[in-house]
């Protein structure tokens, strides 16, 4: 079991998402981030549901021995006060205090468990939906069911996907209705992360003219995924997110990439972001593969149970008739 002694707002429990339910009016929902979401199932094996935290701070003890992986938006994370190494899982003994302070670089950051947490699914997930009704926002004193899965410290090479940049595009059913010029101008500008966001979406802002197109206010309602750059009346984008509508009247632009879906939405308030339409081949060729993992080398004064662990392995004879 994990306690939750602290924690600020909207953290909550998020695995894969719900596929499957677009038609029932249900968004899939899951981690904003899903790119941590592979991170930690690399770091662990089998990463299940986590704890998701949009830079807020959080405080865990743990009531069981466990691996914790840690994913996600940097954040400064202690154990019983010894630091731990960020994107890196880490095995620690029952009673161990878990504290996160966000750096204010990223937005979600994600704590796992060997095993994953361990509560009922709802239609098959553990992931809180908040719009949907669906779980609730973690609060002091709940108490997170989960396995006991020890394993070893290592460390995975995480993808750089924090500081906003480049997020490329494919077209949608709307996208013709824009005219060249406005396509043109769209990919050309430079928009800023507006501080209005949250999982449904986030706002982004420019300096240049509004990206409004003829027809918008005919247009019938249409089905809506995350990633959508959907533009509202007065021609704002909002980059849609994993907690969307299924469907809008709003035309959209674009759809943001699966690879760089995680840094639209990792993106700071203030972040500078581009846009750039490309092909379904070049989307296809920028899926990310496996994370990579290695072991986490840790120093010896640092672990606190160094008697226990076999330092000597593999040994053999150097004698002739060893």
């Amino acid at each position: 079991m994990i306690e939750v002694l602290a924690c600020g707002p909207l953290v909550t429990v998020q695995d894969g998402g719900r596929p499957g339910w677009l038609a029932d009016g249900l968004a899939e929902g899951g981690a904003a981030d899903r790119r941590a979401l592979e991170e930690a199932r690399a770091l662990l094996g089998h990463a299940g549901a986590g704890i998701e935290t949009p830079g807020a701070p959080l405080r865990l003890k743990l009531h069981v021995d466990t691996t914790v992986a840690l994913t996600g938006a940097p954040m400064r994370a202690a154990a019983d006060g010894r630091a731990l190494a960020w994107n890196a899982c880490h095995p620690l003994p029952t009673g161990t205090v878990l504290d996160l302070r966000p750096t204010g670089e990223g937005v979600y950051s994600y704590v796992h468990v060997g095993g994953g947490l361990t509560m009922p699914e709802v239609l098959g997930s553990r992931s809180a939906h908040l719009i949907a009704g669906i779980g609730e926002p973690l609060a002091p004193g709940d108490s997170l069911p989960c396995a006991a899965l020890a394993g070893a410290a290592r460390r995975v090479a995480a993808a750089d996907r924090m500081g906003g940049g480049l997020l490329r595009l494919l077209p949608t059913p709307q996208t013709r209705m824009f005219s060249r010029d406005a396509i043109e101008r769209f990919e050309n500008a430079m928009f800023r992360r507006d501080a209005r966001g949250n999982r449904q979406g986030v706002r982004l802002t420019s300096d240049g003219q509004e990206f409004a197109t003829e027809g918008q206010l005919g247009l019938l309602s249409d089905f809506i995924l995350p990633g959508d750059v959907q533009m509202t009346g007065d021609g704002v984008p909002y980059i849609l997110g994993p907690e969307c509508q299924t469907t809008g009247g709003y035309p959209r632009i674009g759809s943001v990439i699966a690879a760089d879906l995680p840094r639209a939405l990792q993106a700071v308030p203030g972040a500078k972001v581009r846009f750039r339409f490309v092909t379904l081949a070049e989307a296809q060729a920028a899926r990310p593969g496996q994370p990579t993992v290695e072991p986490l080398t840790r120093d010896p004064a640092e672990v606190p149970d160094l008697l226990s662990l076999q330092l000597v392995g593999g040994v053999v004879s150097a004698r002739e008739d060893g």
